[in-house]
């Protein structure tokens, strides 16, 4: 661990942060803010078989303390009594929380596997407009869940992209779901409480609802085996987005807030072919809920490998949204090719860059208002 390259990814979920580090060898791992720890561990026993540690911490004290110290022992032999453990090694980082005012936001989706290309689109978003203050992993950032190996590739590219240093949002894809390991997902990602992924979260001005539409078909599809049970895990979250909404003075109203995103991996505001047609009730009434309600400034999305901007009216409006989709995330599958989609918050206006490794693609410019 004491040489591992990996870095500590500093996930955003609620008025927490949830600092992930993986490791190749047995360790107990703590984060140190200030002079308060804040420990890896399962009902007060320090968690050694794991191949990623999350810590748990309150989102304010590191937001004002500006830095954290990452701590670990190596676990040589655990036993019944007298343990064998490594002396305590430990690693600082600097952290820069959100602030008000402009803020680059930059989204990554359907990398699928991809880390080298996704990255460099990211670096060469930073090259245009100035430094990163927030990644978004929004779904499909692996290819299938067929093996936990392939989880490496959310950490990979959140490791270098933010080096620890800038928080991160990860939001499930419905690839994601495919395979006998997307079970043990949530143990390898942040999630809120009860292991949930679906929440919302602030940081410096902007509030935001991350939603988790799960599969693209029926739960009954061929394809899925009779292992899913998406329908009820949506109609949750539309209980969730009430509550929300109930709960506004909390959430989205707070004094404060400056911008409001909702970030789903499927633009669910589209009508889609068979076998795609799903939830069209359902996705109606959260489109409604949503837009009369939240009053977003956008939906970020990815899942159709395009870049795009609906607005209410298009043709690709499929339930009369009250506020623009950025589909963000293009992805050929056969020529390799990748653009991500970077989002510049500010006062009067949004714009959402279409950026691959080499060039700014496409700009949307979207006034706020």
């Amino acid at each position: 661990m004491k040489d591992s390259t990996w870095t500590p990814i500093v996930y955003a979920v609620g008025d927490k942060y949830i600092v992930t580090v993986p490791t190749e060898v047995p360790t107990v791992m703590w984060v140190k803010i200030g002079d308060e720890c804040y420990y890896d561990h399962s009902n007060g026993v320090l968690r050694s078989d794991v191949t990623l540690h999350k810590m748990t911490v309150p989102q304010d004290e590191l937001d004002r303390e500006a830095r954290y110290t990452l701590c670990w022992r190596e676990v040589i032999e655990r036993k019944p009594y007298f343990s064998d453990v490594s002396e305590i090694f430990e690693q600082s980082f600097e952290f820069m929380p959100v602030k008000r005012g402009r803020v680059n936001v930059y989204h990554i989706a359907d990398a699928h596997g991809d880390t080298v290309n996704t990255v460099a689109s990211a670096k060469r978003f930073e090259a245009e407009y100035g430094k990163i203050d927030l990644l978004v992993l929004n779904g499909d950032i692996v290819d299938h869940s067929g093996d936990v190996k392939n989880f490496s590739a959310i950490h990979k590219i959140s490791a270098d992209v933010s080096g620890g240093k800038i928080p991160v949002l990860c939001v499930r894809g419905n690839h994601d779901l495919r395979g006998i390991c997307a079970e043990k997902l949530a143990d390898y990602m942040p999630t809120a409480e009860g292991g949930k992924t679906y929440y919302t979260f602030r940081l410096g001005g902007i509030w935001g609802l991350v939603l988790d539409c799960a599969e693209d078909k029926n739960d009954d599809h061929p394809e899925y085996g009779n292992c899913n049970c998406c329908h009820a895990f949506r109609r949750e979250q539309t209980k969730f987005i009430e509550s929300v909404i109930k709960n506004a003075d909390r959430e989205y109203l707070r004094e404060g807030i400056e911008h409001r995103l909702v970030i789903a991996h499927n633009p669910f505001t589209r009508r889609y072919e068979s076998p795609f047609n799903i939830e069209e009730e359902l996705y109606a009434h959260w489109v409604k809920l949503i837009g009369d309600k939240i009053k977003p400034e956008l939906l970020l999305s990815g899942h159709l490998h395009s870049a795009s901007v609906t607005l209410q009216g298009d043709t690709a409006d499929g339930y009369g949204q009250k506020f623009p989709t950025v589909v963000g995330s293009i992805k050929d599958h056969k020529t390799g090719y990748v653009a991500g989609c970077g989002l510049i918050l500010d006062k009067n206006r949004i714009t959402a860059a279409i950026v691959d490794k080499d060039n700014v693609v496409d700009v949307y410019e979207l006034k706020r208002g």
